[in-house]
């Protein structure tokens, strides 16, 4: 009996010891498969925190207006007979444009011409007689009248007729024409646009908290997306007097420099006026931080951890230790001012530290991170619009 019992008593020792052995092996493998597929590193891009030299400007997008721009035309109908100009071609002042059918009016005008000279022969016939009394004063001051009126109707069809040639009021270029000889204008007909462009009127608002920095005379500098990288220097010429009551916005007046025509009248171009002395901040791409309702924050990158006493670091692929990795760390900073692409940081990041530019949805505190920089996000303190 008490033999039976023993070997009972021992069969329960080995297999609570076979139970105990085997939930410690167990526990081990698992630990080691952990560690063999511990989670993959996330790859990121990343840049340096660094200083620049910011020039404070105030920017506004403006509509390019001709200094002079109109649309020639005729205050009198007409059949054309001769057209002077080519599309494109520059006009100076008083040059003839278009003449149009006169013979009428001219043989009318040649009349009228006749009639006030006969009118002047009879004035100086009478005035004659009145100084030696042979006719009356009335006589005198009806001749004298009716000269008066020959002349005047003589000088009412002389512009009749100059109004048949038409002439470009200003220096400008001329736009493009469909007029043609033989062609019949009425009053108020367009021939052809002709606008001055050199140099050119810039258009613009800003906000009236702006106005303080605004003066009569103060430089700006132009860009335009039909022209790339191409600035074009100017000065304001005129502030208006009155604000919008809807918008709370002012309007400005700037001249810009056209000399070589690529501003045109209707274009419309980004106008930055440099204001204030230039400020040294610490800049970040826009892309690297991240808005949260508690605060903006950014992932920094730091040295991998030191593995813990009888920790091995994960292994590689291949099965062998793998090198260290840099794991990424979640701070709160204090943003300022944008610029293009670019934010000012106030506060809580040092120059020089290496922060996270995109990827940052996949990541938390020390998540393993592999810095691939072959595509980097949008840095441009003046970025420009992309055409695809």
């Amino acid at each position: 009996m008490k033999k039976r019992m023993a070997i009972m008593l021992l069969g329960v020792g080995l297999l609570l010891a076979a139970l105990v052995g085997f939930n410690l092996f167990k526990a081990y493998m698992f630990k080691k498969f952990m560690a063999g597929n511990a989670a993959p590193p996330a790859t990121v891009s990343a840049t340096r925190a660094s200083y620049q030299v910011w020039q404070p400007q105030l920017s506004a997008v403006g509509s390019l207006r001709a200094v002079r721009g109109v649309d020639v035309t005729t205050e009198i109908a007409g059949l054309v007979r001769q057209v002077h100009f080519t599309s494109g071609a520059q006009a100076r002042a008083g040059q003839v444009l278009v003449q149009l059918n006169a013979d009428a009016d001219v043989a009318q005008l040649q009349a009228l011409q006749a009639a006030a000279e006969l009118a002047q022969t009879v004035y100086d016939r009478d005035k004659a007689q009145y100084d030696i009394k042979v006719i009356a004063k009335a006589t005198l001051d009806a001749d004298a009248a009716d000269l008066k009126s020959k002349r005047a109707q003589v000088a009412q069809q002389t512009a009749t007729v100059a109004k048949k040639t038409i002439r470009a009021p200003f220096d400008g270029k001329l736009g493009i024409t469909t007029l043609n000889p033989g062609q019949y204008l009425n009053p108020g007909d367009a021939i052809v646009t002709l606008q001055a462009i050199d140099p050119i009127y810039a258009d613009f608002t800003l906000p009236q908290q702006d106005i303080g920095q605004l003066a009569v005379g103060q430089a700006v500098r132009a860009e335009s997306n039909a022209w790339p990288g191409l600035p074009f220097p100017g000065r304001i010429t005129s502030i208006n007097p009155k604000v919008d009551t809807a918008t709370r916005n002012v309007q400005v007046e700037a001249l810009l420099d056209n000399h070589d025509g690529r501003l045109l009248p209707g274009m419309y171009a980004t106008v930055r006026i440099d204001v204030g002395t230039p400020q040294r901040r610490l800049t970040l791409p826009q892309t690297a931080i991240t808005y949260n309702p508690y605060g903006a924050t950014i992932f920094v990158v730091q040295p991998a951890p030191a593995p813990r006493p009888g920790e091995a670091p994960p292994p590689a692929p291949g099965g062998k230790p793998a090198a260290p990795m840099p794991v990424a760390q979640q701070v709160f900073v204090t943003v300022g001012p944008t610029r293009g692409d670019q934010v000012a940081i106030e506060k809580g990041v040092a120059e020089g530290t290496q922060v996270v530019t995109s990827g940052q949805l996949k990541l938390k505190n020390g998540t393993r991170l592999v810095i691939d920089n072959s595509v980097r996000p949008a840095d441009a303190p003046n970025p420009a619009p992309q055409e695809q």
